[in-house]
């Protein structure tokens, strides 16, 4: 009878649990400064959040988004648009044109590297110990060593690329925009593998997650408004699912099973993986208008964004709310001029907004 009560305590007990908590702001940190932005990177190893902003490269501390850092180019010279770091060596590099190499501790910068087309996004590849930076035009990816900044080779993709991500295991996967499709490349050899379409399933891929552990990957797309699920074998479709937004970043969360897309028009989709064969929309989160671009603390399992609003006007005199384009992109160019050329705000004085997602 005793065993009785007690399986049916269990069973009334599992049936009431409450549901996980849901995604929401958990705070919002403004600093005043000049220019535009792009990509948004956390550094979880160095405990920093990275966002070159016209001629500097600011620093954040990733568990509260103060700020702690910057490095300013010299001679007006942009900072670029993304970051990507070797936990190792400690050495930081933005996608400009030249590519910016600096030091994470210091912030001091080491040299800059010339390169060919125009850097955009930019990934650290762990198992080989080197950067890809991905350009607009060819040479459509820069490899370069970290360790010492020398450039390995070039790769042509077959059009412009927008995120890429490493299973750590000798693959890199990268969001082919202006291809719709994802391309496979082996780390050891520096070659193309494979192109995975995405048919008409979702367009303008501008986002990318990965599971690693299950070869999954989600590509977020712009237009339509999908993020299509597909393996990382061999590119077998597995599902779509509906985006809030079209797509300019995205990310997976291995510790929680989620993947996650942000977009301009402040909406940020939580995907949530049940299992390899079974994919929900979790939650559509309100943000910030043109909080477009995140990136992943895996240890405290924050989502971070960021936004730019126009200065505060001075007392006494109006001010118009600024509102971010149709189709929810922070630059008037959505491509080839991504960030670079402003953001809300126009790239003038004004606020950026560290935003910290999480439950």
């Amino acid at each position: 009878m005793a065993a009785g009560i007690g399986l049916l305590t269990t069973g009334i007990l599992a049936q009431t649990a409450p549901a996980a908590e849901p995604y929401k702001i958990l705070s919002v940190t403004q600093t005043m400064g000049n220019g535009g932005i792009d990509y948004v990177y956390a550094d979880n190893d160095g405990g920093r959040i990275y966002v070159p902003r016209g001629s500097q490269i600011l620093a954040f501390d990733l568990g509260t988004g103060a700020l702690v850092g910057s490095n300013t180019i010299p001679n007006g010279g942009r900072a670029g648009q993304g970051v990507a770091v070797d936990p190792k060596t400690h050495h930081g590099f933005s996608s400009s044109g030249p590519i910016r190499m600096f030091d994470t501790k210091t912030m001091e910068l080491i040299k800059d590297i010339q390169v060919e087309g125009r850097p955009d996004g930019i990934l650290f590849e762990p198992m080989t110990e080197r950067v890809y930076v991905l350009s607009h035009s060819a040479p459509n990816v820069t490899v370069i060593d970290a360790k010492d900044g020398s450039i390995v080779t070039t790769i042509d993709l077959g059009g412009a690329p927008e995120q890429g991500a490493s299973d750590g295991e000798g693959h890199v996967y990268i969001d082919v925009e202006s291809g719709n499709n994802i391309a496979v490349v082996d780390a050891k050899t520096l070659k193309v593998t494979a192109h995975y379409p995405l048919g008409d399933k979702g367009g303008g891929p501008g986002g990318l997650g990965l599971d690693a552990k299950n070869q999954i990957l989600f590509a977020m797309c712009h237009q339509p408004q999908n993020c299509v699920v597909l393996s990382a074998k061999d590119g077998t479709i597995i599902t779509n699912l509906p985006l809030a937004g079209g797509s300019d970043g995205g990310g997976f969360n291995p510790n929680t099973m989620e993947a996650f897309s942000s977009h301009g028009n402040g909406t940020l989709t939580i995907i949530k993986e049940n299992s390899p064969t079974s994919f929900e929309v979790e939650q559509n989160v309100t943000t910030k208008p043109g909080a477009k671009c995140c990136t992943l603390d895996t240890k405290n399992n924050h989502i971070i964004l960021t936004a730019l609003e126009r200065a505060p006007a001075p007392a006494g005199e109006a001010t118009t709310p600024a509102t971010p384009p149709p189709g929810g992109d922070q630059a008037g160019d959505r491509r080839g001029g991504r960030g670079g050329r402003g953001g809300r705000g126009g790239g003038g004085p004004g606020l950026l907004d560290i935003i910290i997602v999480g439950r």
